[in-house]
């Protein structure tokens, strides 16, 4: 991408095995899964959409060469020296709502911290996400339904936009990334909270800690938005404490035990304690985010080693951009 983008990058009563971590058996009920499917949707058709505006064989200049797959007609990407990633311009994808941080303080423009989470910066990072998307969410959406996962995925992608727009302010920003952190984090705070549902536990912590760092290491690379990776990961985890609490093993038996029998409650005292932990740290972290965001801070100034997250300067590239 040129140098100003960056991505964002029916019931069952037998227990059965979690389909995305190994170890984990439930008696849940199982839920259709449709929302995610829902959203793949919606960014393929906001990026026909943006591809349809952008108009490459119009609009283009030519100074970056020709139009890629020009067959396709107004939908034909941008030279591959402009978008490496088979996308639209720069300035198409800032003005359909790209997460700029300028517009959003000073032109009032807060609602790109939500559109710039259904904008990609070409087909091959659409394609990335998308099936990042249906490998994660699919599974997570049969266990705990679409209300639960779909606001995990939607609040994990503003809590991304806002520590991108605290850190990055001189670059345009787009990806449902940040929400697919966001999922990841659920991931494993959920593990976390439902440690006792687990059989082989230490197996199932690992596999999904290697890739959550595998994931995050992407984010070092340069015009990589790490910061929404990094937002949305801490969002999801939080939120999985508190909307992917499971009840305690025995709990769905308690009406046919006998009257005389100890009462167990729904969920253990740790899960209650995490919850409102978690509930605590949402609310002071998104207030403290959008306060200093609308104030015009600079996150950078409050921490300045922290752009290494983003992007580690090598002898291959730098990160003074």
């Amino acid at each position: 991408m040129a140098s100003e983008d960056l991505e964002r990058g029916g019931g069952m009563n037998n227990r059965s095995n979690n389909s995305y971590l190994p170890g984990y058996y439930s008696s849940e009920s199982h839920w259709t899964s449709w929302l995610i499917y829902l959203f793949v949707a919606a960014n393929i058709a906001v990026f026909v959409v943006v591809m349809y505006i952008n108009d490459c064989p119009k609009k283009n200049t030519r100074i970056e060469g020709a139009c890629v797959a020009k067959f396709l007609g107004r939908v034909s990407f941008q030279p591959l020296r402009e978008n490496p990633l088979l996308g639209p311009s720069s300035s198409t994808l800032e003005k359909l709502g790209a997460l700029e941080w300028n517009k959003v303080v000073h032109g009032d423009q807060g609602w790109r911290l939500v559109t710039c989470m259904w904008l990609h910066a070409g087909f091959i990072h659409l394609l990335a996400n998308m099936l990042s998307l249906v490998y994660i969410g699919i599974s997570l959406e049969k266990q705990f339904g679409f209300v639960r996962i779909g606001m995990i995925y939607l609040i994990s992608g503003f809590g991304g936009s806002i520590l991108s727009s605290l850190f990055i302010q001189h670059n345009i920003s787009v990806g449902a990334s940040g929400a697919l952190f966001g999922l990841l984090g659920a991931m494993l705070s959920e593990l976390i909270t439902n440690w006792s549902s687990y059989t082989d536990k230490a197996v199932t912590l690992f596999t999904l800690v290697v890739i959550i760092a595998i994931n995050l290491a992407v984010g070092i690379f340069p015009h990589v938005d790490n910061f929404a990776h990094i937002g949305g990961f801490l969002t999801g985890f939080l939120l999985g404490f508190i909307l992917l609490l499971r009840p305690q093993f025995g709990w769905e038996n308690h009406h046919h035990r006998p009257a005389d029998a100890r009462v167990i409650s729904k969920h253990k005292v740790y899960q209650y304690v995490l919850s409102l932990v978690a509930v605590v740290l949402l609310i002071v972290g998104f207030t403290v985010g959008l306060v200093m965001l609308f104030r015009g801070e600079n996150g950078n100034e409050h921490c300045s080693w922290c752009h290494y997250l983003s992007c580690v300067p090598t002898s291959k590239w730098n990160c003074d951009n």
